[in-house]
């Protein structure tokens, strides 16, 4: 029996789904979310819900909500804790509890739809595949082949996640999302990919890029930099993906205190460096790291210096200094030197 299948089957034996999104859904995990949710529907389940914790920040993530109109809920505990047997609990675009979401630790999962890696997934469906370069091109080839109506918002959705997640097909791309990628395309609005593909950019994430291009630090091919505090979370992404362009740049790291947390984001399509594997052995001590080996993401709880607001730039240079000598001995660097 085919993925597809085994999950249609599973489906329906339930009364309702809680699709839960990982912390600050980008596009992929929505993409995917809304497609699950259509199958779901399709199998019979007239309760659906799409959950997620954090914000969504980036301007086109708020675009992709906004114009697709995808209906989202502040995910809580109780949701998932006091659910009935009969309740479904579905992770797309990741795959632990507790980790990159809010979901205890101790949930029971029923259905896992993940590209990033990871291990010790546990859940009753479970399709991992890490090869590939998005969520989305996994719901799409369930689509096709359980023959669920593709309109044109879902086929804008799931192709707009797969374009990316792969910065359009220059990152981690396979023949699958190209594949996925030339069934949606018919159906698919070219007005709405237009506007996903140029949302307007927020002040606060252009200052927080300016700030990452002025706080670099190089040694040899690697680069590291930080926003210093910003409420745009979802601007680290982007001075990342700006700053590995830089000549002679091969793996860049880019992090910054938002709230109450540390994020950290990098990029490598150096294939000598895994920075989801740097991420994860500098800082799953202290947080969560980790992602694929040219793409990963992290998160450190302030901790001690959450209430320590009396001399924010102070707080501002222990973090630069703890962070990078972490990142500093990971890479197995000498020293950064600034440009």
């Amino acid at each position: 029996m085919s993925h597809s299948q085994q999950l249609y089957e599973l489906l329906g034996d339930g009364s309702e789904i809680n699709i839960v999104c990982h912390n600050n859904p980008d596009p992929d995990c929505l993409a995917s979310a809304l497609a699950l949710g259509r199958i779901a529907a399709d199998a019979g389940i007239d309760e659906r819900s799409i959950l997620y914790s954090g914000q969504i920040s980036h301007q086109q993530n708020r675009a992709f909500v906004n114009l697709l109109d995808i209906d989202l809920q502040p995910f809580e505990a109780a949701t998932v804790q006091n659910r009935q047997s009969d309740s479904l609990l579905a992770f797309v675009d990741h795959s632990i509890p507790g980790t990159n979401n809010t979901v205890p630790t101790d949930t029971d999962v029923d259905i896992v739809i993940d590209h990033h890696p990871a291990e010790d997934i546990d859940a009753r469906f479970v399709d991992h595949r890490d090869e590939l370069g998005a969520a989305a091109t996994i719901l799409t080839e369930y689509v096709r082949t359980l023959d669920i109506d593709l309109d044109t918002d879902l086929a804008t959705a799931l192709l707009i996640a797969i374009r990316s997640d792969t910065l359009d097909f220059l990152r981690g791309a396979t023949t699958e999302e190209y594949a996925a990628a030339g069934h949606l395309h018919e159906h698919a609005d070219p007005e709405m990919i237009r506007q996903l593909s140029n949302p307007s950019v927020s002040g606060g994430t252009l200052d927080a890029i300016s700030t990452a291009i002025d706080n670099r630090r190089t040694d040899g091919a690697v680069l590291i930099s930080h926003v210093g505090r910003t409420t745009e979370r979802d601007a680290l992404p982007q001075a990342v993906d700006y700053l590995v362009r830089l000549e002679g740049v091969q793996t860049a790291i880019v992090f910054g205190l938002v709230s109450e947390a540390i994020h950290i984001s990098a990029r490598s399509p150096d294939p000598r460096v895994h920075v989801g594997n740097v991420l994860h052995e500098a800082f799953d001590d202290v947080g969560s790291g980790g992602g694929h080996h040219d793409v990963a993401g992290g998160e450190i709880p302030l901790g001690i210096f959450a209430d320590y607001t009396s001399d924010d730039a102070q707080v501002l240079d222990i973090i630069e200094q703890i962070i990078t000598e972490r990142l500093v001995a990971e890479l197995n660097l000498s020293e950064t030197t600034e440009d």
